[in-house]
């Protein structure tokens, strides 16, 4: 039996881990609408949040039946079989969840789990059916299909329910409200206030009263019998007080609203989700603790874990605490939060997915669709709807620490009441639903009702939801087939199975780990070439010519690494180089994303300064897609094993290479420090560089009359001295807009 306490020691130190990455993963569901619309400072929104997790886990023990009896039958299988089971679930979600917290995907950690213990308890009691020789049909007998179905039933339809409320509840809202929602709320704000909180009160207090580890069965009772009456005075003491604030004080009513619904949706998903990170560990508890009360504790069947049994609180409030501490120091929890974000914002900017078939096939139907219902729409009416629903009085409100906000705090609000509603509702009746889901669809919901999604990007957000749902049955997939498999292997390989898995989940963790760490370096660098839009004209003008700097110097020291390899025929440098080229043809398109709104910026009498300006976007663009050209065809070149440049090749190269570098690398020093470098002596050397480029055209020319150079290579050659020469002029052009912009008298000595 010392082998299985000490099974029982690993489930609770996966316990731990579990909850580390289940709440790396479902932060998000709590901290979306809070956070998108900036409703206050982040370590406000984070003490809220712990608040609510710590309510919620006492709430939780109701839930935790479905990690005993929800999937299968314990009365099938001996405590060995179910601590079979156990392993391979908490390893498998340990795996899964990191992953999808690594690329920033939320996922369903319900999911997971209820597919994980399908798998093991699928696979275990297989080999109880061949060991029996009894027919493989008879495997519907182990598993609790009709709880296992309902369950899943209930996660699917929540998706479509989520979506559907979600668009219903903020179409509505809007019309009430509009964008410009300032003036309103000293009329309709009270109501709303009302009805927000005695919604939160009536599903997170009178619905999951009965899940509650703390509360007496007669508390309980009185609860119930009281529910209308709570209801009803929830609703008028919020009114009221929510009206006075309107009134009479300057207090924005939604963000107590947004706070409190924070609070709330935190509390439903400490509720509904625990069980997903400590059922199945908890489980593993009782079936030990069973066993050892009987006289065979390695054959007796487990019908003890049939009957309910009550959650110890202390052991709750523990995870909690943990979730807590997670919450705040997880790195990966702002990646999943990052995605949601940037799918459900109101305005526009750099998408992160692309454009796919199915994306724009579903857009083109939609469109269509909206086309043919405007006919049959009243023009009055249309006009009316129209007016109210106007995202043109959204100015992205500048909340906290002069940054933007996703959202305003109309959507958050309806956002929190509408989750924590269903999700709530879904704990009261013992039934684990995803609350990443919920949330996600709600969000997405949400966003389309607010025409989030325009035609810049509608097609690349519906892109990202579909990757996202894509993702979602992969979750399925890979929970039920990897918990099977690692059931079989442990159930054959005993002890050495459950080692050599947890040193393959550590060594993958660990992967994971760096694997973000890089990623997250990359974007913080992307970041910082993003333009804050409450920025003012001249302002503007200054950063973007300062991550102009960046980006030349990035391009300077990647064309050394690439000539580096070219002339060294070095195909692993000049694959990094490519790779690093594609980084920085991003951080371009951020920049001329940047001078639009630059330029939006600027006074329309300001003609002559906004025709200037308007032509870095030309030598920008120009510059990186020069500086990508040269090194994707050499790559090509290398890659299929062509000739090696020659010698007197090589030399010249060397001298293109150095001039080059050398005056992109001055250049940034000029636009990052605003400071003026002697113009003349960098239009010398571009002057030079023209010279070097027609003197080696001539000497090229010899080399092909000469037979000395093949025609591949002539190709080659000529093609890296046409986009030396393009970056050189271009990044003149950047200078002479630059010397216009800005008179500064400080001079920067050039690097020679």
């Amino acid at each position: 039996m010392s082998l299985f306490l000490f099974a029982v020691i690993i489930l609770a130190c996966l316990a731990v881990f579990d909850l580390i990455v289940g709440v790396s993963n479902d932060a998000v569901n709590f901290l979306n609408s809070s956070i998108g619309s900036r409703v206050a400072p982040r370590h406000i929104i984070m003490i809220i949040a712990s608040l609510g997790i710590l309510a919620g886990v006492t709430f939780s023990s109701g839930m935790m039946e479905v990690a005993r009896k929800g999937i299968f039958h314990p009365k099938f299988f001996t405590m060995p079989e179910l601590m079979t089971i156990f392993l391979a679930v908490m390893i498998t979600d340990v795996l899964l969840l990191d992953l999808f917290n690594t690329f920033g995907l939320p996922t369903s950690t319900t999911v997971s789990i209820v597919f994980e213990l399908l798998g093991a308890a699928v696979a275990v009691s297989l080999l109880k059916i061949h060991m029996a020789g009894d027919s493989y049909a008879t495997v519907v007998e182990y598993i609790n299909t009709a709880k296992a179905f309902s369950i899943i039933m209930g996660i699917l339809f929540s998706v479509g329910i989520a979506f559907f409320f979600g668009v219903v509840c903020q179409f509505l809202s809007r019309l009430v409200f509009t964008f410009d929602y300032q003036k309103r709320l000293k009329r309709y704000g009270g109501i709303w206030g009302g009805v927000a909180l005695s919604v939160i009160t009536y599903f997170i207090l009178i619905k999951g009263a009965k899940g509650a580890s703390f509360l007496t069965p007669e508390t309980v009772t009185w609860i119930k019998t009281h529910t209308w009456t709570i209801f009803s005075m929830s609703f008028l003491f919020f009114a009221v007080l929510f009206q006075l604030m309107a009134l009479f004080t300057r207090i924005n009513v939604l963000k107590p609203i947004v706070l409190m619904g924070t609070f709330a949706i935190a509390m439903a998903f400490a509720g509904n989700d625990l069980v997903n990170f400590i059922g199945v560990p908890m489980a593993g508890m009782n079936a030990y603790g069973v066993a050892i009360e009987t006289i065979n504790p390695l054959t007796a069947t487990m019908e003890a874990l049939q009957k309910p049994m009550r959650a110890n609180t202390f052991l709750l409030l523990l995870a909690g605490a943990i979730m807590v501490a997670t919450l705040w120091v997880s790195r990966k929890s702002r990646t999943v939060t990052r995605t949601e974000l940037t799918l459900g914002r109101q305005d526009e900017g750099m998408e992160r997915f692309g454009s796919s078939t199915l994306s724009r096939t579903l857009v083109g139907i939609v469109y269509g669709a909206f086309s043919f219902s405007r006919k049959l729409i009243p023009i009055s009416l249309r006009k009316m709807i129209s007016g109210r629903l106007d995202p043109g009085a959204y100015r992205g409100e500048i909340l906290v620490n002069g940054k933007p906000a996703s959202f305003d705090l109309v959507r958050a609000s309806v956002n929190l009441i509408v989750a924590s509603a269903i999700i709530s509702f879904a704990t009261s009746l013992t039934t684990p639903l995803s609350t990443t889901y919920v949330t996600f669809m709600v969000s997405m919901g949400t966003s389309l009702a607010d025409q989030a999604w325009g035609r810049e990007s509608a097609v690349y957000r519906v892109t990202g939801v579909m990757t996202v749902i894509g993702g979602w049955f992969f979750t399925a997939l890979a929970a039920f087939t990897t918990a099977l498999v690692f059931a079989l292997i442990i159930h054959f390989l005993k002890t050495t199975a459950v080692v050599a898995l947890l040193i393959l989940a550590g060594f993958l963790i660990w992967t994971t780990y760096q694997y973000h760490r890089k990623k997250e370096e990359e974007r913080g660098k992307t970041e910082a070439f993003s333009l804050h839009k409450s920025c003012e004209a001249d302002t503007a003008i200054q950063t973007s010519f300062e991550q102009t700097g960046h980006f030349l110097r990035d391009i300077s020291d990647n064309i050394g690494l690439f000539y580096q390899g070219l002339l060294s025929e070095d195909l692993e440098r000049l694959k990094k180089a490519r790779s690093e080229a594609e980084k920085i043809q991003k951080w371009a398109d951020i920049i001329v994303a940047n001078i639009f709104q630059t330029l939006s910026l600027l006074q329309r009498d300001d003609m002559d300064r906004t025709h200037k300006y308007s032509h870095t976007l030309r030598a920008l663009q120009s510059i990186a897609e020069s500086h990508r050209d040269m090194i994707t065809r050499t790559c090509e070149h290398f890659e299929n094993y062509h000739a090696d440049f020659l010698d007197s090749q090589k030399q010249e190269l060397r001298q293109i290479k150095t001039f080059l570098t050398r005056l992109l690398w001055n250049t940034s020093i000029m636009l990052t420090r605003v400071k003026r470098v002697d113009y003349e002596y960098i239009a010398n050397q571009c002057e030079k560089l023209k010279t070097l480029e027609s003197e080696f055209n001539k000497n090229q020319i010899r080399r092909i009359q000469n037979a000395e150079s093949n025609t591949r290579l002539s190709i080659l050659f000529y093609g890296l001295l046409e986009n030396s020469r393009n970056i050189s002029d271009q990044t003149q052009n950047l200078l002479s807009v630059f010397r216009e912009s800005f008179d500064v008298e400080t001079c920067v000595e050039p690097e020679s």
